[in-house]
């Protein structure tokens, strides 16, 4: 949130030192707008994605957004296409699909961890107790005990382990 205002600041005061005329109020919002969801809304998914099924398998469903982009613009007229682009789009859809299909469950070892994230107790992992019940998620330095079990997982922070 730091740099966004820095940068907005740095933006804004560019704008005055060069002249630039101020943006109509319609505009200026839409711009807000496709900003605030095509970065921020985005950068919100993408952590999301992250903590939901892992670094390594986010990477490649967000590098597909541009072949979002590019449908958009076919269909909008705007953008001739190839065959090339075609078996890309074709070969990115074909690896999400293997990523998200993915299962990966077994009995695995969880060592001891102190640390602190965002979490809720409904999972396999976060057992600890608090003095009034949380609702939904919240996070606060959480103490994990040893403990084995099976579930589905991908590799996260609680998943570390070899194989």
């Amino acid at each position: 949130m730091f740099k966004g205002a820095l940068g907005a600041g740095a933006t804004t005061l560019l704008a005055l030192a060069f002249g630039e005329p101020r943006p109509d109020l319609w505009p200026a919002l839409a711009l807000l707008a496709v900003g605030a969801t095509g970065y921020g809304l985005s950068l919100r998914c993408y952590l999301l994605a992250q903590r939901a099924f892992g670094a390594t398998r986010t990477g490649p469903v967000f590098a597909f957004a541009p072949f979002v982009g590019a449908l958009l613009a076919f269909m909008l007229d705007e953008r001739g296409g190839s065959v090339w682009m075609l078996a890309g789009a074709m070969l990115m859809v074909a690896g999400i699909v293997l990523h998200l299909a993915e299962r990966h469950a077994h009995d695995h070892e969880h060592g001891p961890l102190a640390h602190e994230h965002a979490h809720s107790h409904d999972d396999a992992h976060h057992s600890h107790r608090h003095a009034a019940p949380p609702s939904g998620p919240h996070s606060h330095l959480h103490r994990h005990e040893p403990m084995l079990h099976s579930h589905p997982h991908v590799p996260d922070e609680h998943h570390a382990h070899r194989h």
